[in-house]
């Protein structure tokens, strides 16, 4: 299985650029969703890019079997993630912010009602959006990955 993983920061963009890997981009959160999904035996492809708009083009043009977009999912008016994808979904998948808001709990108390972890179906493929925490990143990919095939399972009946 390839998983698109797009991180999308504005201010790691302008410093790093088109940062082919998490490394060269000093991303944390990057490196823990790359490790998480290379050690459940699937390939990884890695982009920063800008939040915004230009996050719904990469999603467009994906070609993998599922999407992680990380980061951007705040409050500040630079936060754009969820308005630029939302309006992709052809189906919502409300269950998994649900989920990420419940287990956030444990670990952030009731900040967990400030996430807006995101997921949905897009051209037959699942797209999830992630805070940019290290921690959001670990538990979104520990989510993501117990269900993916059973997703997937169902969005190909």
């Amino acid at each position: 299985m390839i998983i698109d993983v797009v991180v999308a920061s504005t201010s790691r963009y302008q410093k790093f650029g088109q940062a082919r890997s998490p490394e060269e981009a000093e991303d944390l959160s990057g490196q823990v969703i790359l490790a998480k999904i290379k050690a459940a035996g699937h390939t990884a492809r890695y982009a920063l890019l800008p939040d915004g708009l230009v996050l719904r083009e990469a999603v467009e043009k994906s070609d993998a079997d599922a999407i992680v977009i990380c980061g951007g999912t705040g409050l500040t008016h630079l936060d754009l993630t969820i308005e630029a994808i939302e309006p992709l979904f052809e189906k919502t998948l409300p269950g998994f912010g649900e989920i990420f808001r419940y287990k956030s709990l444990d670990e952030v108390g009731s900040r967990a009602m400030l996430t807006r972890a995101a997921a949905g179906v897009y051209h037959d493929r699942p797209v999830f959006c992630l805070p940019g925490s290290p921690g959001a990143a670990r538990l979104g990919m520990d989510l993501i990955l117990a269900e993916i095939g059973h997703i997937l399972g169902h969005i190909y009946e």
